[in-house]
């Protein structure tokens, strides 16, 4: 079942793990997200949602265009910095005078 999005005011339609745009530059950057493992309804509506989410877009839903919302963050802060020091993270850090 094709999902249906909405970004920047141009609809795209996600099926069989291919997007369908009519601008060329909207089709590049979902292409970019496209996941061909999508083939069942749920996985097809979850990869869209991701997609809408990214980008600030609507999804279409029974009730209407509904705004997606923004997936969770990939790199997060405490991934980059040490737990027990963060003051000495960073880019850089080996420059600091260490105490």
């Amino acid at each position: 079942m094709p999902v249906r999005i909405r970004i920047y005011g141009h609809e795209a339609t996600f099926s069989g793990g291919c997007w369908t745009c009519d601008d060329d530059s909207l089709q590049a950057m979902l292409e970019a997200l496209a996941d061909p493992r999508a083939v069942t309804p749920e996985q097809e509506h979850a990869h869209a949602l991701y997609a809408a989410g990214r980008f600030g877009g609507l999804i279409a839903t029974a009730r209407g265009w509904e705004p997606a919302p923004h997936p969770e963050a990939e790199i997060r802060l405490e991934d980059v910095a040490p737990l027990r020091q963060p003051e000495r993270a960073g880019w850089l850090s080996f420059l600091r005078r260490k105490r």
